[in-house]
């Protein structure tokens, strides 16, 4: 439970509250945002009142802009050599689009992650001045490429760098390097991300060429680089973004306008949010799986066709990204849930050989997010250098936390809040503890970052879609200005379902003490134990939009109890009785004497379900004697079972259902889609096919694609936890192998938890 920072009180002055007007939080959160006169506080609500910095306060932009014109006039051919997520994608198109609308010979180069990672690398580099490349233009990257540049200027080629990536502690030898990051701490331009830096040098050469006005059609993308990279958004970053989401709602981009509608956007009322989590995960999708540099096509293309085939495989390529990204998520819960004492340490370092490096960022995010703790994910296949991507906490300069054991690294670079490495994967264990070190005297003295600030307390009646619009004044909101929190106190929980494609979050009805009830959504709060009796609760509204409606929506961020005078003594608890029962030699005469004894419920799954006559975990019901038969798949699968039943008493025996290895798993799998392809339709239920072979759902998931990607089954649809299979081409696809090392890994981490309970004790392998 995270510590709640009750509403401070504060003096607004008459002359902002009259000009302000409307609900008196809009006013009270700009004071305590630092807005305390009518004119700050105009420039922030309103861009059209905000002065931006001019472009030439960032240090090398004139010169930089004066080279790239000298080029052009010369017809030089110019390579933008840009990065894979969505700042280096929109960085590259604006820079690309403005080259060539000047009349400049250009080309860009993206870097496969797959196959080259982050930033500029010789080889490529070789290639393309082989290809004629004359000057190379770097944006989101550069700024460490020492090597690289080098050789550029050895080979008598010129590179001019903008980036907004720390400083090294000493620049490459390029012709200009324009980073917002060497502008002093407090200046307008200092939390510009690569696309706003690009973004200033472009209006420098439109403003150099008196056509100013130009600039603004690239605002679209701005918007969509600011909120991507998590950018801070004040002072001029937040205007760009201001001017940019206006931009967006009414964009002429057909790649975006079919990515908005696959996505179900109404641009009418897009906002920030729906970039965070329905656009941006889509570009990002592209440069973590496949190859980014298609988004400059997505971003520039005139043939509505070929946006809607390029949105389609963005949307394929992020229903792959979400699947990847939970499996590492889940994984990485079950490495800390074997290992508690990881979470003991000043960081969080997690690694493993099958971890896609594409998706790492999201789940380090996530965990971030769950535990408080600055964390670093590491995917290291064998016999390759490993690749970690590291997100951090409030007063955690994760960049320099990392750059302080450079000796160990192969490569590193980043933010305070985001970073990235390479490491041999022998000094992994090393790095951890040194790591962990750092962070933890980086963090001492330094206060809890992870409070939370109450902005005020409100009836549920109060709240409403009103409430929301006048927040929303606001906005945009994100690092540096994020959305108000609200409470309410007195509640109780009268209502509860899963939602989502696997369950992961929780549909909720909360009930206040006068009857009022109001419905709520806790996203990823399935794992997440709910609170009992009275409580408080801290929320956040926003409007939603899905398929064209506008309501309420209350998002759940916390809660704590309410302490209640006791007025008679409280119930003993009765503890779980578990009794052991996994070494026994003669198992099936035990249960029959358990049955004869009491009325239990048996869990059994796969072979055992039939031949003890049990249930799967789905048709498990309440009851006080529960048998745990088949050895659970998964630490989760087993509490939500216990969680269900709510037993008295647990009876534990060691029925392994043997189908942990990949050929075994991937027999019983294939018999059973092929008896649905035959009876069903191909309709496959996936909980069912989880309890028929006593695996995760998340490996019944990795044993289809293995299927497809063997050529034995194709996907033709999927809804909620039903899949609609058909024949397959009977040829292997490109991804067999990858596929197949997703499945042995995850299979092996079932197995390692089977072994884990069957040697533990009782009473721990129960335990919550």
């Amino acid at each position: 439970m995270r510590k709640w920072i009750e509403p401070q009180e504060v003096q607004v002055p008459d002359e902002l509250r009259v000009q302000v007007g409307g609900h008196a939080l809009v006013a009270q959160t700009l004071v305590q945002r630092g807005f305390r006169d009518v004119d700050s506080a105009r420039s922030f609500l309103n861009a059209d009142f905000y002065d931006p910095a001019p472009a030439s306060d960032l240090p090398n932009l004139v010169k930089a802009a004066e080279r790239l014109e000298r080029a052009i006039r010369q017809g030089e051919e110019i390579c933008v050599w840009g990065d894979f997520d969505v700042d280096g994608q929109t960085a590259t198109t604006l820079l690309v689009s403005t080259l060539s609308d000047l009349g400049g010979a250009v080309g860009y180069h993206i870097p496969v992650r797959a196959t080259e990672s982050h930033g500029l690398n010789v080889p490529v580099l070789r290639d393309l001045i082989a290809q004629g490349a004359r000057l190379f233009l770097t944006c989101d990257t550069g700024v460490g490429a020492h090597e690289a540049i080098a050789y550029a200027r050895e080979s008598g080629v010129e590179v001019i760098v903008t980036d907004h990536h720390d400083l090294p502690p000493t620049l490459p030898d390029a012709y200009a390097v324009v980073n917002p990051k060497m502008l002093p701490g407090h200046h307008p331009l200092r939390q510009l991300p690569g696309v706003g830096c690009a973004y200033k040098l472009v209006e420098a050469l439109y403003d150099r060429t008196g056509r100013s006005q130009d600039a603004e059609q690239y605002l679209d993308l701005v918007a969509l680089g600011i909120v991507a990279d998590v950018a801070v958004q004040t002072q001029d970053t937040r205007y760009l973004l201001q001017r940019g989401l206006d931009a967006l709602r009414q964009t002429k981009r057909l790649g975006l306008q079919a990515l908005m509608d696959l996505a179900g956007i109404h641009k009418q009322w897009l906002t920030e949010e729906h970039i965070g989590f329905l656009l941006a995960p889509r570009m990002n999708a592209l440069g973590r799986l496949a190859d980014a540099n298609v988004a400059v096509e997505l971003l520039t293309t005139d043939d509505l066709s070929q946006a809607r085939i390029l949105a389609a495989q963005l949307e394929g390529l992020n229903a792959r990204r979400k699947l990847l990204t939970d499996q590492v998520f889940e994984a990485s819960v079950e490495q800390i849930e074997r290992d508690p004492t990881l979470l003991e340490e000043g960081a969080l370092v997690l690694s493993h050989p099958s971890w896609p490096a594409g998706v790492i960022g999201i789940v380090a995010s996530r965990l971030v997010e769950r535990y408080g703790l600055p964390t670093v994910l590491i995917a290291s296949p064998p016999g390759e250098l490993a690749r970690g991507s590291a997100r951090s906490i409030e007063g955690c300069n994760i960049s320099a936390a990392i750059a302080a054991h450079a000796e160990m690294l192969d490569s590193h670079g980043g933010h305070p809040m985001a970073a990235g490495l390479a490491i041999d994967p022998g000094r992994i264990l090393d790095f951890r503890r040194a790591l962990s070190r750092t962070v933890s005297e980086m963090l001492e003295g330094v206060e809890d970052g992870t409070g939370l600030q109450i902005a005020g307390y409100f009836s549920l009646p109060e709240l409403s879609l009103d409430l929301v619009e006048e927040l929303e004044r606001l906005a945009p909101f994100g690092p540096g200005n994020p959305p108000p929190t609200l409470a309410t106190t007195g509640l109780e929980l009268v209502g509860r379902s899963e939602v989502g494609r696997r369950g992961e979050h929780l549909q909720l009805v909360v009930q206040d003490e006068d009857g009022a009830q109001a419905k709520l959504i806790w996203w990823q709060g399935t794992s997440w134990s709910l609170p009992e009796g009275r409580f408080a609760l801290a929320y956040r509204v926003r409007a939603s939009d899905y398929r064209g409606h506008r309501e309420l929506q209350v998002e759940w961020v916390d809660a704590r109890p309410v302490e209640r005078p006791v007025v008679e003594p409280a119930l003993e608890r009765v503890e779980l009785q578990v009794v052991d029962h996994r070494a026994e030699l003669s198992p099936r005469e035990v249960l029959e004497l358990i049955r004869s004894e009491r009325a239990a419920l048996v869990w059994s799954e796969a072979d055992a379900r039939r031949e003890v006559g049990g249930l799967d975990r789905h048709e498990l019901v309440s009851s006080d004697v529960l048998v745990v038969w088949t050895v659970p798949p998964g630490y989760r699968e087993l509490q939500r079972v216990l969680k269900k039943v709510a037993p008295e008493v647990v009876y534990l025996f060691g029925n392994h259902p043997g189908l942990d290895e990949p050929q075994q798993f991937l027999q019983r799998l294939a018999g059973l889609v092929k008896r649905s392809l035959s009876s069903h339709e191909g309709r496959v239920n996936l909980p069912a096919l989880a309890a028929a072979t006593a695996q995760r759902e998340a490996a019944v998931r990795l044993g289809l694609d293995w299927l497809v990607e063997h050529g034995d089954i194709t996907i033709v649809g999927e809804e909620a936890d039903e899949v609609h299979v058909g024949p397959g081409s009977g040829t292997a696809g490109a991804d067999f192998k990858g596929a197949t090392v997703r499945l042995r890994s995850l299979l092996e981490e079932t197995s390692a938890y089977r072994a884990h309970f069957l040697r533990t004790p009782a009473e721990a392998v129960v335990r919550p």
